[in-house]
């Protein structure tokens, strides 16, 4: 939201997915949260941090320590990271491919 962090995603997701767990869903405040999904290799932050916070044991959830906005989700041995798919300038062009 206030732009302190940056990132650039390369290739195609491995998947784009509307999480609606309770924790997704205190996380957010909304009913469900869309994750696009990317492996580790295929995203890089280019400005700033994202600081992370462990929501649940294995669970780490990224966000900007400066505004707030939300913007990851991963398990501590996943091969990748679940970016919140608002935290992308075009958001629009990731069509959902399954629900969690």
């Amino acid at each position: 939201m206030c732009g302190a962090v940056r990132f650039v995603a390369s290739g195609e997701p491995t998947g784009v997915a509307w999480c609606h767990c309770q924790s997704c869903r205190r996380h957010s405040g909304a009913p469900v949260s869309v994750f696009v999904a990317f492996r580790h290799d295929a995203y890089k932050v280019t400005k700033g941090e994202i600081t992370k916070f462990n929501s649940s044991p294995g669970r780490l959830r990224g966000f900007c320590a400066r505004c707030g906005s939300t913007l990851t989700c991963e398990g501590e041995r996943s091969p990748e990271v679940h970016l919140h798919v608002g935290a992308f300038d075009d958001a629009v062009r990731f069509k959902p491919t399954r629900h969690i």
